[in-house]
């Protein structure tokens, strides 16, 4: 099947005892047994059962199953946060002494919890740039238990080569786990280029409209099984309504990315002529850096956009004060437009230097391009460059 067709019907069927056509919620904490032995025996895995929620709901696996699919793989988890997502891919595969790798330019509560909560557990994370494939090798050490990216990159829309990261990890034995919530398994699927792990913030695209929290992990089976077995112990799980909400959601993925996705390139492509804008940041514009690589390795480019106003910080932010359509706030993936200031918002967990150090001007303002008129918002951000 096509990814479209697969979106709508891949791992759903009509319900088994009444047909209904859109999955049940179960939302219940915990599930019976039919008797004392019963219960054993799905306690000890000798028979398939479910306990209680945090360990596993059928409204819960039908979502994990279908993300799986969407990435071409085997298996998924659903998580509480696409942060608890992240955090217990690390403590599946590192733990005390040993280290990881990631790309500097992160989401920056990734980079909080790697840089500041990790050490709490004795696991090292370094930060490089992965699009420097000679400085991603560089960093690896007999420790090394993780290579993490994201691509397109939070909030710069830096492009990394996954197949190469993936040739470079696996020489070392080491998964090689990408941060997909940008582009989604629609544009980009990380694991038929070679990634062993593909990870997704659900509050993004996949819920798209700004209502739930999730996050979610898909990779092999036996990989699977461990992080299961680390987070049911943590706790970080979904609720069956929310996983609702995503399956619900996801089902016009992909006629909400194309418009996303259209919408972004008409406002980039205003921004790049506006005499107001320094540079704009997206991988579907022939002078982004990463065009060449995002064409080989996207479908298209996604609903994001990163631009530097010219007038640095404060220019920025009568941008922002000066919208009438767009709304000032942090996430993305919304039907709804959002902008922000990543250096003191979302990203503010970064000091002066790292935020240099990854391409973040002080006058960088991200728009998660929503699903309104391009026209609308091009007329509403016209008019708020002209109070510069």
């Amino acid at each position: 099947m096509d990814i479209e067709t697969k979106i709508v019907h891949g791992g759903q069927h009509p319900d088994k005892m009444t047909g209904a056509v859109a999955p049940p919620i179960y939302q219940t904490s915990t599930f019976a047994f039919r008797d004392a032995d019963h219960g054993a025996r799905v306690f000890s895995g000798e028979e398939e059962g479910y306990i209680y929620t945090r360990l596993g709901n059928p409204t819960i696996d039908l979502l994990a199953s279908k993300i799986a699919l969407l990435e071409s793989t085997e298996a998924g988890m659903i998580f509480s946060s696409g942060l608890s997502a992240i955090f217990n891919v690390v403590a599946t595969t590192a733990k005390t002494g040993e280290h990881i790798v990631s790309d500097n330019t992160i989401y920056g509560g990734t980079f909080a919890l790697f840089k500041n909560v990790l050490p709490r557990f004795g696991i090292e994370t370094t930060f490089i740039d992965a699009a420097n494939l000679d400085e991603l090798s560089s960093a690896i050490r007999e420790n090394t238990r993780l290579i993490f990216i994201e691509t397109p990159a939070n909030p710069t829309l830096k492009i990394i080569d996954i197949a190469r990261c993936a040739e470079i990890a696996r020489a070392k034995n080491i998964p090689l786990c990408v941060d997909n919530t940008f582009a989604t398994p629609y544009l980009q699927r990380p694991i038929e280029h070679g990634a062993d792990i593909a990870l997704h913030s659900l509050t993004k695209y996949f819920g798209g409209h700004g209502d739930i929290i999730g996050g979610a992990v898909a990779g092999k089976k036996e990989f699977i099984k461990e992080l299961w077995e680390i987070g049911k112990e943590i706790g970080g799980s979904n609720s069956p309504f929310n996983a609702w909400l995503v399956l619900r959601g996801l089902k016009t993925l992909a006629v909400r990315m194309e418009k996303h996705c259209d919408n972004a390139m008409e406002i980039a492509e205003y921004l790049s002529k506006h005499n107001k804008v320094e540079k704009v940041y997206y991988p579907g514009l022939p002078t982004h850096s990463g065009h060449d690589l995002a064409k080989k390795q996207m479908s298209k480019f996604g609903g994001m956009i990163g631009f530097d106003v010219k007038g640095g910080k404060e220019a920025g932010k009568i941008v922002m004060n000066s919208v009438k359509l767009c709304i000032i706030a942090v996430s993305l993936g919304d039907v709804d437009t959002l902008i922000e200031h990543p250096a003191s918002m979302t990203h503010s967990t970064y000091s002066d230097e790292e935020l240099r150090g990854c391409g973040i001007n002080p006058g960088y303002v991200r728009i998660s391009v929503g699903l309104e008129s391009s026209k609308d918002l091009i007329a509403d951000l016209e008019q708020a460059l002209s109070k510069i």
